[in-house]
């Protein structure tokens, strides 16, 4: 039965570099066994929210608890429950990758048969077996990805803090990570990740959360996001496929009140539409029966990247 304490459990927690506030007030619950996405711009403040996580940084003040666990209060207790994989996190060039998964067991408190087995274990979860002898300098950067997320998992955490964890993985390495996050839910194991791979993040988080400039500005499904922080519905975003360019039709279209501005991409038009359903069927029968070239026509469907590209724009200009 899961538990009905928080994995994370975060109140008002602010945190300041000197006259810099990088994160303000952050209030945010994460129950067991759920896969929460932490997205948005860089500088948005997500990285200094894991590292207070990690018992890397303290927080200027608030309170921040892990099962149950003040972190502030008891630390040592704390990183007993999470498994850390910070971004681009380095493996050592000196050490075989069974050496160092070795290290950080016995750091851990694994000894003999048990360290053993775990290593062994967690190799083929992060599928690494065939490389347990050979030096970390010679791995790819998603393959030292995998290797640093094997290094989380082998004290058994209940909750998994990944910041950018596909940054240099390839697409298989990436379905392999999905995968076993997935699996861990199942297990009941809290997982919270970042990532700039939004569409990644979506296939298989089940919540996500947008995050700008220090703060949480929504969190919920994706579709949820979607529809709250998406273009409200009386304007939308239609695509228009030509076989070939037509200037005539963007003269038309620029002549219809319901369109606002249209965008030519080669034989691909996208323009925001004010008018309503009925009307969106009317211009494309008048589209069809002047004779432009319509190869296709649709309603752009936004995406948490669109989102959170929105706001990126909004921030530099």
């Amino acid at each position: 039965m899961p538990s009905t304490t928080p994995s994370i459990d975060i109140k008002e927690m602010r945190v300041d570099y000197e006259d810099f506030t990088a994160v303000k007030g952050l209030n945010l619950s994460i129950p067991e066994g759920e896969v929460f996405g932490l997205v948005g711009p860089n500088g948005a403040g997500k990285t200094s929210t894991f590292s207070v996580l990690a018992t890397l940084l303290e927080p200027t003040y608030g309170e921040v608890y892990l099962c149950g666990v003040d972190i502030r209060e008891s630390p040592v207790e704390a990183r007993k429950l999470f498994g850390y994989m910070p971004d681009m996190a380095p493996a050592p060039t000196d050490l075989k990758v069974g050496e160092f998964l070795e290290l950080y067991a016995a750091a851990y408190g694994l000894e003999g048969a048990e360290k053993r087995e775990r290593i062994t274990e967690c190799l083929q979860l992060v599928e690494l077996s065939s490389k347990r002898n050979v030096f970390c300098k010679t791995l790819s950067r998603g393959m030292t990805q995998r290797v640093v997320l094997a290094k989380a998992l082998l004290h058994r955490p209940r909750v998994l803090l990944l910041d950018e964890p596909a940054s240099g993985m390839d697409p298989p390495s990436r379905v392999a990570l999905r995968k076993i996050i997935q699996n861990l839910a199942k297990e009941g194991v809290t997982t919270l990740i970042s990532s700039h791979i939004l569409l990644e993040l979506s296939g298989f988080c089940t919540t996500i959360g947008i995050f700008n400039q220090g703060e949480l500005l929504d969190s919920g499904s994706p579709c949820e996001i979607i529809e709250r922080m998406g273009h409200p519905e009386e304007s939308r975003t239609l695509k228009i496929s030509l076989l070939e360019p037509s200037p005539k039709l963007i003269e038309f279209l620029e002549e219809n009140p319901e369109i606002e501005e249209v965008d030519e991409e080669g034989s691909v038009l996208v323009c925001r539409y004010a008018g309503s359903p009925e009307q969106q069927v009317e211009l494309l029968a008048e589209m069809t029966a002047k004779g432009f070239p319509v190869r296709s026509f649709e309603e752009y469907a936004q995406s948490i990247e669109d989102i959170v590209m929105k706001l990126h724009q909004e921030d530099n200009s």
